[in-house]
């Protein structure tokens, strides 16, 4: 995730551009020479904000939400794989002789 928007990226272009243009103005450079060289620094200014942009949500970036998230997942589903393991330590007979007294239970209910 970037941080900011494109607009910051436009406004060190117009930043870039506005400082080389006032700087050179009063120079000797031909004035559409000095336009040019300011749109190229306004280019390079535009590119040089990306890369701080990123820079920024790079070091911006906390991995401990997502670990907290997870943890979070991970402790809501522990009641179903808790009794999911209980079932795998009993006896597979026992279990089965529970299932078929509950299935006996429900069809003396329905009848």
């Amino acid at each position: 995730m970037m941080f900011g928007s494109i607009f910051y990226n436009l406004w060190g272009a117009l930043l870039a551009f506005s400082t080389y243009f006032f700087l050179n103005f009063m120079g000797p450079t031909a004035p559409i020479m000095i336009i040019v060289k300011s749109f190229i620094a306004a280019v390079i200014g535009f590119l040089v904000t990306y890369i701080i942009r990123f820079l920024i949500s790079y070091v911006l970036y906390t991995p401990e939400e997502e670990q907290a998230l997870e943890e979070e997942v991970e402790e809501t589903s522990m009641p179903s794989s808790a009794t999911a393991e209980e079932f795998a330590e009993e006896n597979p007979e026992e279990v089965a002789k529970a299932v078929r007294t509950m299935m006996d239970d429900e069809n003396k209910i329905a009848s």
